[in-house]
């Protein structure tokens, strides 16, 4: 559930990016409030994904989707460029994302599969203790 947050929350992040274009430097009034009301959903939303998820792994997806998204609308809709080598980057910046979701989720196995064989190591440790005593 955590990752879902966190996707929707760099979803929020896009818009706020966007916003802050369409708002021409908070001189528009409804751009500007769109702006202010997106970063603070990403922001709680993002609070509340890192309550389970390290920030080392939360804090650059968050962003990476905010950087994607950004991009995406901006060479659909303000004709940006379509440069080779920005898709490259682009590419790359998904690939990391999907890199720390792939490599958090393993870490995340093997650290309760560790926490429930030590938990199991220390109750049969303790009751041969207790019964020795």
């Amino acid at each position: 559930m955590a990752w879902f947050i966190l996707f929707i929350a760099g979803i929020f992040e896009t818009v706020w990016a966007v916003g802050l274009k369409h708002s021409e430097g908070f001189t528009r009034l409804w751009p500007s409030v769109l702006t202010v009301v997106a970063m603070a959903i990403s922001l709680y939303l993002l609070a509340i994904a890192l309550r389970s998820l390290p920030l080392g792994v939360a804090y650059p997806v968050w962003t990476g989707i905010g950087a994607v998204g950004a991009v995406i609308y901006g060479v659909m809709f303000f004709g940006e460029s379509r440069d080779l080598l920005k898709i490259v980057f682009i590419l790359m910046i998904l690939g990391g994302i999907m890199g720390l979701r792939a490599t958090t989720v393993k870490k995340s196995v093997v650290q309760k599969t560790e926490q429930s064989q030590a938990v199991g190591s220390k109750a049969k440790a303790g009751d041969d203790s207790a019964r020795t005593a």
